[in-house]
C-alpha cells in the first residue's frame, strides 16, 4: 500500500493533520488502535482552545459541526499568586470576543474522526498497529501488526510523549520530570462562573478552574505527587469540599460530575521535530507544563504549519525531503522552545520550594496587572497561539 504521507496516531494533532490536507493532492493513511469512544457525562479531558486554533479547526471543516451546549467561551481570567498578587484579563477590554473556547477533548475528536472518515484522499487503518518501520532513501515502510506494510513518502509521529514512531526512528528525547501530578475533575457550581477561568499559584501547586456550559467547571490541579495522590483518593464530598475551599469559595459549593483522575507532569525536548522521510507534530515533538494551557494548542499549530508547507511544496519536490520539512522544523521551533522556557520557569518560580521568592513574584503579578500594553500583549499573544 502505497501513499505520500502515513500518519501514526488518531489523536488530537495527527486527525487535525488529515483533516488539514482535505483539500492537497496527497494520498493520507491514518494509522490508530481503536475509532475515538464517547464518554458517557462529561469528558474529564478539558482544552482551552485559542481563537487562532478555533480558526483553525473552521478551516479543517470540524469548527461548525461542534455542539455549542458543550462549549464555553472564556471572557475574562483571573490570576491570583500566593501572597496577595493579582493579574485580570479581559476579552472585553481587549477587543475580542472571547480569550479561549473551553471544550471537551472527545467532542473534538470525534467530530475530526468523522470528518477524516470521510476525506476522499485518506485511508483510515483502525484497528491497526505499527510493529516496525524503516527507512530508505525512496520511502520509508511501516508494517502493522496484522502484516500489512505501508510504503510512504514521509512518516508523521503524531502518537502522543512516548511515541513509539519516533523511538522507532531512533530520536531520543530528554524527560525532565516535575514531581508533580496533574490532577482533573469536573463538577457542578452554586455560583455562576460568568465566563471567568480562575487560576491561583499557591504553596501546594497551581490551581486552575475552567467554565464549562452552565454552572460547571473543569479543575486542573498541578501539585506535588503525594498530594495529588492524595486528593484522587478522596471521597467524592471530601474532594468537592477541599477545592471549593482551596478557591476561596468563589463559586460557592461544588459537586462532582467526573472522578477526579491524576497523571505525572513532566517537560520534554526533542533535539530536532524533523529527520529524513519523518516529522514529529504533537506530544510527539514537546510536552509543557499545563499551567499555560497551551498543550494542544501547539500540537494543533504544529499540524496547520506541517500541512501548510506539504500542501504548498512545488509538484517535484519529494514531500519527505529534508529540506522541505525544515522549513516546518523552523516555522515552529521559536513558539515551541519559548513556551517551553515560559511554562518551565513560571513552575519553578512558583514551586513550594521557592518560597523565598514569593514577594518578588507578587509584586511581578500586580505590576504586570497596572500595565495595559503588557497585558494587550500577552493576550494578543495567546490569541494567536
Amino acid at each position: 500500500m502505497d501513499f505520500d504521507v502515513v500518519i501514526v496516531g488518531g489523536g488530537l494533532a495527527g486527525l487535525a493533520l488529515a483533516a488539514a490536507l482535505r483539500r492537497s493532492s496527497l494520498s493520507v493513511a491514518l494509522v490508530e488502535g481503536r475509532a475515538p469512544v464517547t464518554p458517557e457525562g462529561w469528558d474529564a479531558r478539558i482544552y482551552a482552545i485559542s481563537p487562532a486554533n478555533a480558526r483553525f479547526l473552521e478551516s479543517a471543516g470540524i469548527w461548525a459541526h461542534l455542539d455549542p451546549a458543550r462549549m464555553e467561551p472564556v471572557r475574562a481570567m483571573e490570576v491570583c499568586g500566593d501572597a496577595g498578587g493579582r493579574l485580570d484579563f479581559s476579552a472585553y477590554d481587549s477587543g475580542v470576543g472571547e480569550l479561549a473556547w473551553i471544550l471537551e477533548s472527545s467532542l473534538m475528536q470525534r467530530e475530526l474522526w468523522e470528518t477524516v472518515r470521510r476525506q476522499g484522499n485518506v485511508t483510515l487503518l483502525c484497528p491497526a498497529r505499527p510493529q516496525a518501520l524503516a527507512f530508505d532513501a525512496d520511502a520509508a515502510r511501516l508494517t502493522l501488526d496484522d502484516g500489512r506494510c505501508l510504503s510512504a513518502r514521509l512518516v508523521v509521529a503524531a502518537d502522543g510523549a512516548d511515541s513509539w514512531t519516533r523511538a522507532a526512528a531512533g530520536i531520543e528525547v530528554n524527560f525532565s520530570p516535575y514531581g508533580q501530578h496533574g490532577v482533573v475533575a469536573n463538577f457542578t457550581t452554586e455560583l455562576p462562573h460568568r465566563g471567568t477561568a480562575f487560576q491561583w499559584f499557591r504553596e501546594d501547586g497551581i490551581l486552575a478552574w475552567l467554565p464549562l456550559p452552565g454552572n460547571r467547571m473543569s479543575m486542573v490541579w498541578s501539585t506535588p505527587e503525594a498530594h495529588g495522590r492524595e486528593l484522587v483518593s478522596l471521597d467524592p464530598a471530601v474532594l468537592c469540599a477541599r477545592v471549593a475551599e482551596a478557591g476561596g469559595h468563589r463559586l460557592g459549593q461544588f459537586e462532582l460530575i467526573t472522578p477526579a483522575a491524576g497523571f505525572p507532569l513532566r517537560l520534554m525536548r526533542a533535539p530536532h521535530a524533523v529527520a529524513p522521510r519523518l516529522a514529529l507534530i504533537g506530544d510527539a515533538a514537546h510536552a509543557i507544563h499545563p499551567l499555560s494551557g497551551h498543550g494542544i494548542n501547539l500540537g494543533f499549530q504544529d499540524a496547520q504549519m506541517l500541512a501548510t508547507v506539504l500542501a504548498g511544496k512545488p509538484g517535484h519536490v519529494d514531500c519527505g525531503d529534508l529540506a522541505l520539512l525544515r522549513r516546518y522544523e523552523r516555522a515552529r521551533k521559536e513558539e515551541v522552545v519559548a513556551l517551553q522556557t515560559v511554562t518551565d520557569s513560571l513552575q519553578r518560580l512558583f514551586r513550594p520550594e521557592a518560597g523565598w521568592l514569593r514577594p518578588l513574584r507578587n509584586f511581578g503579578l500586580n505590576l504586570t496587572n497596572t500595565l495595559p500594553v503588557v497585558k494587550d500583549t500577552l493576550v494578543r499573544y495567546a490569541l494567536a497561539s
